[in-house]
């Protein structure tokens, strides 16, 4: 970051973000042991007289005196739905992290540094949406809760000593937005009736009320009797990472004059009375953030904020997304009414996501100042933990973008897209735990996400699409790769117990599915969406993303998903658990890869169909095919060869790009990938920022899907050849496909510490380097001569 000309405002907001990390990370580990076994002292707490679960935004406050700044002070605290906790005017933590009434996260915190001698104030901003809310956000009631962790820090634990009021200022703003949109309302905020300086020490609460006491705080694991509508868990992630992020440019501006420099630069704007302005802002990239508005005067000036990831022209196409010509913004609000007063500040209560963010000003018969505009970003604090270098520039590109694709689609959980449902599907979430995996090595999202998902599982054994979600859906085939996620974590991450206990649900997943095997193993007439892909061909049959199924109820695409889950899950079975079972497991993929052969083999076409009937073909099937050794051998090559760009095929989009590159490199082909990245450069074209949810990318919906950046995986697994070859990646192997280049080296994390590779063509040889870390072995595999590897250093000449 470039401290140069940082002026003290983007300093403090800089140094409370730092805080919000600091005050979070150092006590998650120090909570008193009885606070999980019985009920809590401190007391969920409510406005008096609200309707429970209904719209509206709270404030909370109380003051302590403390006879002296104290080392330590750590707190536990949560909310339903959303808040944001202060102490002496200090942001210190949002949340809480997404999860459901019978796992409902709170956070640990130490704010001992934002404490001091004398009168402190903590307050905390409560909002819950009611109907309008997100569908991703449950909720029973209307409340907030902090706990001290022990008798010393007991000074601000909720009850009805706590002062609290409703902001009658929030309403429910309705959003036009293109494509589904699960994000519920905007805000309108009228600030002349929104309280100002609330959380100074000297601030009145004469009109405030004694909150009142719903229930005691208690945990999942409490053996309290008492009954509570949230059974409270500790969250297992870490604070959201929060730094200031100026907007870089304005692109367009009407009925004023601005500096060039602003946004990019602080500086004062005019807005005279009884005047409109309309002021078009670009972050140059697609960001996740808290806009702030900084203003005085305008008394009665209305403001409205949009936001959006790309501008359209009228035939409703984004197009190229840097050109804005012949283009308006449609896209997510908020309004605000101003109450005329001097430095005033707002604040959307959730972050948002823009690359564009519009100003329309309408002025009364008072001038309003512009102070300034900035963002805070949000995201979970990932790291990228990696390194590459090539002679292509385009994958340099390729992978920046990419870890900005996953690191907008990751804060509290993983999720598809951050601007239209922030839901973690578990189809996109499975490639961006990979991404996390060969990225930064951080896992404990990825296993949050697996948690998460288990939780979710109907009673019929099934697990939801989509989790934490206040609306059921069901994603019949996505249960299947939840159990490649498990099967993922057991090769990647050395953590066998955790595995383990997954083992239970995968057994009521494919309990499930026997539901619907026939005699001869496959599955006919399943229900729920089958969706696998948003594959675009008219006359496939494929709909809204379910391959074809035929008149007797069968489907290829869907035998051969429940094929590779019952060979990973006889695996887990096999190492970790019952070996009847996998036993069992074993022998129902025997017989249905058979079946398989049996029922959809072209021998004419020389391809698996999507159908018994034989009618229609796509890559999926086919990649399926090789990646459940379904066929293998020259056979397997040439079946890869034939279906890859063919045009009378079904097409993978971006999305299961991911397995059929997999198939590329499990057939030998993994030299050909650099050549298949036509989707990704198209993005870039595009001007495109972050990569888009499907292959129409022009019209697509959502320009930032995680699900693309499997080439942050791919450059490093394939192309450099860096692969787990044991379970807990206790083993390597190496095995890179350079393609046409003739220099490429990098890194990734590993449980153990670092792996590096370096190749470079001299002299028509090859000079390469292996590095590993202490305790890590395997084998480098080059043009099929394996070589024995070892920690530290290895070189070849070959």
């Amino acid at each position: 970051m470039n401290y140069k000309n940082m002026n003290m405002s983007n300093l403090k907001s800089i140094l409370l973000g730092l805080l919000l990390f600091v005050v979070t990370v150092s006590s998650a580990q120090q909570i008193n042991p009885d606070l999980f076994t019985k009920a809590w002292r401190a007391y969920w707490i409510t406005v008096p007289n609200e309707l429970p679960g209904d719209y509206g935004v709270y404030r909370f406050r109380k003051d302590v005196i403390l006879k002296e700044k104290p080392e330590k002070y750590i707190i536990h605290v949560s909310a339903d739905n959303r808040y944001k906790l202060f102490v002496n005017g200090e942001l210190v933590s949002v949340g809480p992290a997404g999860g459901d009434k019978n796992n409902w996260n709170f956070e640990t915190l130490d704010i001992a540094p934002c404490l001091q001698e004398g009168v402190n104030v903590i307050a905390a901003v409560v909002w819950n949406d009611g109907k309008h809310r997100a569908v991703v956000q449950t909720s029973q009631t209307t409340g907030f809760i902090l706990q001290g962790n022990s008798r010393k820090e007991y000074d601000f634990n909720t009850n009805s000593k706590w002062f609290c009021n409703k902001d009658e200022a929030y309403q429910p703003l309705a959003q036009k937005v293109v494509g589904y949109y699960a994000l519920g309302a905007g805000e309108m905020v009228d600030m002349n009736e929104s309280p100002t300086n609330w959380m100074e020490p000297d601030f009145s609460m004469e009109n405030w009320l004694e909150a009142e006491q719903i229930t005691p705080g208690v945990t999942k694991a409490s053996t309290t009797l008492i009954s509570s509508p949230w059974l409270l868990v500790h969250s297992e992630i870490p604070p959201v990472e929060l730094f200031p992020q100026r907007l870089a440019r304005i692109r367009r501006a009407k009925g004023i004059s601005v500096l060039e420099t602003f946004p990019a630069e602080k500086s004062r704007i005019t807005v005279p009375a009884n005047s409109q302005v309309q002021l078009l802002l670009d972050q140059n990239f697609l960001t996740n953030a808290y806009p702030t508005l900084k203003y005085s005067n305008g008394k009665n000036a209305v403001i409205s904020m949009k936001y959006a990831e790309a501008l359209y022209d009228s035939a409703m196409a984004k197009g190229n997304r840097t050109e804005i010509e012949g283009k308006s913004l449609i896209g997510r609000e908020d309004r605000i009414i101003c109450n005329g007063l001097d430095n005033q500040q707002y604040t959307p209560l959730s972050w948002r996501t823009y690359r564009y963010l519009q100003v329309d000003i309408q002025t009364q018969n008072e001038a309003l100042i512009l102070d300034d505009i900035y963002g805070t970003f949000i995201g979970y604090p990932f790291k990228n933990n990696t390194a590459f270098q090539s002679e292509l520039p385009l994958l340099d590109s390729i992978l920046q973008i990419g870890w900005r694709t996953a690191r907008l689609c990751a804060v509290d959980t993983y999720f598809d897209c951050p601007y239209y449902e922030q839901l973690q599907y578990i189809g996109d979430t499975r490639i961006q735990m990979m991404v996390s995996y060969f990225n930064s090595g951080d896992d404990r999202l990825a296993r949050n996400a697996i948690n998460l998902i288990d939780k979710s599982r109907l009673p019929e054994g099934i697990t939801q699409s989509r989790y934490p979600s206040g609306a059921l859906q069901v994603i019949t085939p996505f249960s299947l790769l939840w159990i490649g996620m498990v099967s993922d974590y057991y090769h990647y991450r050395p953590d066998i117990e955790f595995v383990r206990s997954k083992l239970m649900g995968i057994r009521q997943v494919l309990s499930f599915y026997s539901n619907y095997q026939q005699e001869d193993g496959s599955v006919k007439n399943l229900p729920y969406w089958s969706f696998t892909d948003w594959a675009e061909n008219k006359s496939s049959k494929w709909r809204v993303g379910a391959p074809p199924i035929s008149e007797q109820g069968y489907s290829s695409v869907i035998d051969f998903q429940l094929l590779w889950a019952l060979q990973l899950a006889a695996e887990l079975e096999r190492d970790l658990g019952m070996a009847c079972l996998a036993d069992e497991y074993q022998q129902k993929a025997a017989r249905l890869q058979q079946t398989i052969r049996n029922k959809y083999w072209d021998d004419d076409q020389k391809m698996f169909a999507d159908t018994d009937e034989r009618e229609y073909f796509s890559e999926h099937a086919n990649v399926l095919a090789i990646l459940t050794g379904t066929t293998s051998g020259a056979e397997a090559t040439n079946l890869f060869k034939h279906i890859i760009d063919n045009p009378d095929l079904t097409q993978t989009s971006i999305y299961f790009k991911y397995y059929l590159n997999q198939a590329m490199a499990k057939v030998g082909l993994g030299n050909d990938y650099l050549k298949h990245l036509d989707i990704w450069q198209k993005n870039i074209e595009l001007g495109m920022t972050t990569w888009g949810e499907d292959s129409q990318v022009e019209r697509t919906r959502s320009d930032c899907h995680a699900w693309g950046a499997s080439p942050n995986i791919e450059f490093f697994r394939i192309v450099l050849g860096i692969d787990s070859n044991a379970p807990e990646f206790s083993k390597v192997k190496i095995e890179p496909h350079l393609g046409d280049l003739t220099k490429a080296s990098g890194s990734i994390p590993h449980p153990n510490g670092c792996i590096a590779v370096r190749y470079e063509l001299k002299n028509k040889k090859w000079k390469i380097q292996i590095e590993l870390p202490e305790g890590l072995s395997g084998t480098f595999v080059w043009k099929g001569t394996s070589y024995d590897i070892h920690p530290e250093t290895n070189e070849f000449k070959l």
